[in-house]
């Protein structure tokens, strides 16, 4: 089985690591001629965090990046009070990375291609596919070098403007509105704090301003602001006028912008994820607003999906892929286009992030079922300890490309008041006692539970 990927942003990168975990063949070619530096979508979810402890990179996702700061908001200059996007919390047994990670974009996608050179795959840069056919047994693809590629299957992580997704015919639903325009940029500032992050705007209207949250590795900030001029190029200049609007003349001296961009609301959802042998995943077949940090998470979750089952390659698990996951992108699209609103209409909770932007609450369950764990739910972890004492996560044990069974044994002595004993596709043949997992799973004993390659209840 071979599976190329066209686009080598964060979904083509995730899909292509689980792929060759698997032993699977891999190709992943994108039409940039260089590595993209940047910091785009740079908030990583706790469940992205989750998927990344799988695939081996979240350790270094966690020493690169750095936690969400404090806003300090001033007003025609002035500091008059700070917010928090999100309250840290402490782990627990069943949530072990509960904040989630703020790390450039670019950084996250050279973790990911250290990874996938592991297993022996490169990215093949200024390459694009630029067209294809498939029929029952395969798809062959003509690349932009004029080679001529045949796969098994063909996955489009090739963003917005997909040339896979619109080869398909598939319609991308939804809307673009030029009256709002945001610059974006990544700029270094003399005078500002690199541990705190900035709302500056005016007394008469304070919801219109400019925001400035510090960037992992560096000194440089991520800088937004609303478009004054439209006709003005975004330069280094443009910034630095905002600023001083903004925030007073002389306030922070802006320098080293690196990456700037001007984004418009663009909140897209194809209308299939799917034809045949061909599939499409990330911006390909979801766009959202900036707002609460959503995107490019979804994308990483569309690729976790889609790995194991491309792997498996039965059509009643093949089928799973769109209705799974065109269900979770449409709900999390509205969360940002809520919150969005919320930025549009001035409010001033619009910097505010909640439980749901998480996207530990992604489910694949049955809204029927109102249990309180079932079928298509995540699978927490939980604390556990061998019989030699030693601790361990169920993380530990789901980690890699298997499903995993859990038993939850018959109560055992008293030392050991609950016992879940691990079975997968190469049987481990090891109980580990464990109360939190029992209290996780909600389970009696005797239960038995599998927990599918993505680490989702089966």
């Amino acid at each position: 089985m071979t599976v190329l990927i066209a686009g080598a942003g964060p979904t083509g990168l995730t899909l292509a690591v689980d792929l060759a975990r698997r032993g699977l063949a891999v190709r992943i070619v994108d039409k940039a001629t260089e590595f993209f530096e940047g910091s785009r979508g740079d908030g990583l979810q706790p469940r992205t965090l989750e998927v990344f402890d799988d695939l081996g990179v979240v350790d270094e996702v966690i020493r690169q990046g750095i936690d969400g700061s404090t806003v300090h908001i001033h007003l025609d200059g002035v500091e008059v009070d700070q917010r928090q996007m999100r309250e840290l919390v402490d782990p627990t047994p069943d949530i072990p990375y509960p904040n989630g990670r703020m790390l450039p974009q670019s950084r996250t996608e050279e973790i990911l291609r250290t990874k996938l050179a592991e297993y022996g795959v490169q990215v093949e840069l200024n390459t694009a596919i630029v067209g294809f056919t498939q029929d029952a047994t395969g798809v062959v693809a003509e690349l932009s070098t004029g080679e001529t590629v045949q796969a098994t299957y063909l996955v489009g992580a090739d963003g917005g403007a997909s040339l896979v997704r619109k080869q398909l015919g598939i319609a991308f639903e939804g809307t673009t509105d030029d009256s709002i325009k945001v610059l974006i940029g990544d700029v270094a500032a003399d005078g500002l704090d690199h541990d705190k992050s900035y709302w500056f705007a005016k007394k008469e209207n304070p919801m219109e301003g400019i925001v400035l949250m510090p960037l992992a590795g560096g000194d440089q900030f991520q800088l937004a602001s609303p478009i004054v001029e439209e006709h003005r190029e975004p330069t280094l200049e443009v910034l630095q006028d905002l600023m001083d609007t903004y925030a007073g003349p002389g306030f922070a001296k802006l320098h080293d912008l690196t990456w700037v961009t001007v984004w418009r609301p663009n909140v897209r959802l194809a209308e299939r994820f799917r034809v045949g042998r061909v599939f499409i995943a990330g911006d390909a077949a979801h766009v959202h607003p900036p707002t609460g940090g959503q995107g490019l998470n979804t994308g990483v979750q569309d690729a976790y999906n889609l790995g194991w089952k491309l792997a498996d390659g039965r059509e009643e698990i093949l089928a799973t892929y769109e209705t799974e996951r065109r269900t979770n992108a449409a709900r999390v699209l509205g969360i940002s286009e809520d919150l969005m609103q919320k930025h549009i209409d001035g409010d001033e909770s619009a910097l505010e992030r909640g439980e749901n932007t998480k996207q530990l609450d992604v489910s694949y369950r049955d809204l029927s079922d109102t249990s309180a764990l079932t079928s298509g739910d995540r699978a927490p972890d939980a604390t556990l300890v061998d019989a030699a004492g030693n601790h361990l996560r169920l993380f530990d044990l789901f980690r890699g490309p298997h499903e995993t069974l859990i038993r939850f044994s018959p109560t055992t002595p008293a030392t050991h008041p609950h016992t879940v004993d691990l079975v997968r596709t190469d049987p481990i043949g090891t109980a580990y006692a464990s109360t939190s997992a029992f209290d996780s799973y909600h389970a009696a004993d005797g239960a038995e539970i599998l927990i599918r390659p993505d680490g989702y209840l089966a």
